[in-house]
């Protein structure tokens, strides 16, 4: 029998408990996951693919049903190269849902063996997005408590 192989990609600048919560709700559905960090350049990173990588790799270090990389090439590629069928999403909202299935598309066409499988981020933390964290981090606040690991000195 096949492994069921899903591809978790984003930036994950920073990976927060929302992400971590849809790792291991995917982890219900899928045999293994792979957490793909992307490497966009037309986004400005606060935290490093490096220190992102291993963060997440810490997080799970115990779990070998997860993989993470970084990668720097469409997504659909990324799947070919790992033998995943699927592609693990998340959506905290209607606006998540508009972007996310458009790419799935572009991916499903790049790729015509890849599903997009979404799942609705638990409600207690679709408030939380990198974008809110990196806000909160750049201020001086406390973003601990969003993120499933710890970071200092920042």
């Amino acid at each position: 029998m096949n492994e069921k192989i899903a591809i978790f990609p984003g930036t994950f600048d920073p990976f927060t408990l929302g992400h971590h919560d849809i790792v291991k709700r995917g982890l219900k559905i899928f045999d293994k996951i792979c957490i793909a960090i992307g490497n966009n350049p037309k986004k400005n990173r606060y935290f490093s693919v490096d220190i992102m990588k291993r963060k997440i790799e810490d997080l799970y270090i115990e779990d070998a049903r997860i993989k993470v990389i970084s990668y720097n090439k469409l997504t659909a590629e990324i799947a070919k190269d790992n033998n995943a069928s699927f592609i693990l999403r998340g959506l905290r909202n209607t606006t998540d849902f508009e972007f996310e299935n458009s790419i799935s598309q572009i991916n499903r066409d790049l790729n015509s063996n890849l599903e997009t499988v979404f799942l609705i981020t638990s409600p207690e933390l679709a408030p939380i997005s990198s974008t809110i964290i990196r806000d909160v981090i750049s201020y001086g606040g406390d973003i601990n408590k969003y993120l499933p690991y710890k970071i200092d000195n920042i």
